[in-house]
């Protein structure tokens, strides 16, 4: 049997007020753009969230359980569900009653915490397996790194916390002549398993379903089921891991990107040795192909599959300098505010939006900036970050 393994990453940021200036620092402490949170979060769950739900419970019905899909719902879009839009839950929690979802862990705040601070890592993780509890009543068994960065290192980390399957990005630096369509043992890790994106087939729903000048399009129900199913004999898995806004925001429903997810789990069934998995049920019973070594960061952004979307250049790392330099008195101030004020600013997209490079995917980055430079997203972040320093001046200071 072939499993195939369909993961939904879910995640809205705490957007800055960019008229937060210079000159507020010390004046006023309020760097959430509230409007902007609100106003977002309402059309993209309007535009997927909400219908998606309905369409995903829909087809577990229609299927009697044979279709199976997962989530990483990040801390920071749930806390603005809960805010904003209480029915975006609700319709997460219908999903979870059916036992044919699976939750998955990672880092609250959706940061970059395990390039910075292992212990700020940790209590993040800890964080939103926690939340996952509270919200779903689901304990996560299965991990994902914000935006899928992985290495030795963190996969070591991952199976130290308790964790049976880590996913990362089946970059081809990383897999040679190897297939995705596997499962790997990370490197150093001796119960941990390693579930790999194939971001091929992936890309192809996430990024190419509407591109008119594609060679492959369109891209219908009965051609992408024969993509998958082409996968036997020549492996045992087929994970498509994508942005759940994919489904109706980033593909409009206009494109039809509704209709093909209705039609694919039963195009996808229709052979026999085909079966949908989520990854902690695929990761029990599938045994390692091979070890896996990854000793530098990969990740699922754009075509390196690195992490220079999010560090490298001077604004970004001055501005990571900063943060994480504020860490022991962030934590030592014993302000609950202080503190989840300090998260919000660890979320990676903050870093994203600061992001000089240009590559053949750039309009990507594009889509999703708020900011009309990088410099301007550097400028308003640093304002905040400058703020949040000065207030941490009253508190006393961690010892040493």
């Amino acid at each position: 049997m072939i499993s195939v393994c369909f993961y939904f990453q879910v995640h809205q940021p705490m957007r800055l007020d960019q008229k937060y200036t210079f000159f507020d620092i010390g004046r006023w402490h309020d760097y959430r753009d509230d409007k902007a949170n609100r106003d977002i979060l309402r059309k993209v769950a309007e535009k997927c969230y909400l219908p998606a739900n309905r369409m995903m419970l829909d087809l577990i019905e229609r299927h009697k359980g044979r279709f199976r899909i997962s989530y990483a719902i990040t801390g920071v879009a749930m806390e603005q569900f809960q805010e904003f839009c209480p029915e975006v839950l609700d319709s997460f929690r219908e999903l979870a009653d059916t036992g044919c979802v699976e939750f998955i862990g990672e880092t609250h705040y959706h940061s970059l915490a395990f390039l910075f601070s292992k212990e700020e890592f940790r209590r993040q993780v800890k964080m939103h397996s926690r939340i996952l509890e509270e919200f779903f009543g689901a304990k996560p068994v299965t991990f994902r790194n914000t935006e899928l960065i992985y290495s030795n290192d963190l996969a070591l980390e991952v199976e130290k916390m308790g964790y049976r399957a880590i996913l990362a990005e089946g970059a081809d630096q990383v897999l040679g002549w190897r297939s995705p369509n596997f499962v790997y043992q990370p490197s150093g890790c001796s119960k941990l398993k390693a579930l790999l994106k194939n971001y091929r087939l992936s890309d192809d729903v996430a990024f190419r379903f509407s591109d008119r000048g594609w060679s492959e399009w369109p891209v219908t129900t009965e051609k992408f089921a024969g993509w998958v199913h082409a996968v036997a004999g020549s492996g045992e898995m087929v994970n498509l891991f994508m942005d759940y806004e994919t489904i109706g925001e980033h593909q409009w429903a206009d494109t039809g990107i509704f209709e093909f997810f209705r039609a694919l789990p039963g195009a996808i069934l229709s052979r026999d040795d085909f079966v949908f998995e989520t990854p902690g049920e695929a990761a029990a019973h599938l045994d390692p192909m091979a070890q896996l070594d990854v000793p530098y960061f990969t990740s699922w952004a754009d075509l390196e599959r690195d992490v220079t979307a999010w560090q490298g250049n001077p604004m970004q790392d001055q501005a990571a300098e900063l943060a994480y330099g504020l860490e022991d008195k962030v934590m030592a101030s014993g302000d609950e505010e202080i503190v989840a004020t300090w998260r919000e600013l660890l979320t990676s997209d903050h870093f994203y939006y600061m992001c000089t490079k240009w590559f053949s995917d750039g309009d990507v980055h594009k889509y999703f900036n708020p900011y009309e430079t990088p410099h301007q997203a550097f400028i308003t972040y640093m304002n905040a970050l400058n703020d949040l320093a000065l207030r941490l001046e009253g508190f006393p200071r961690a010892r040493d």
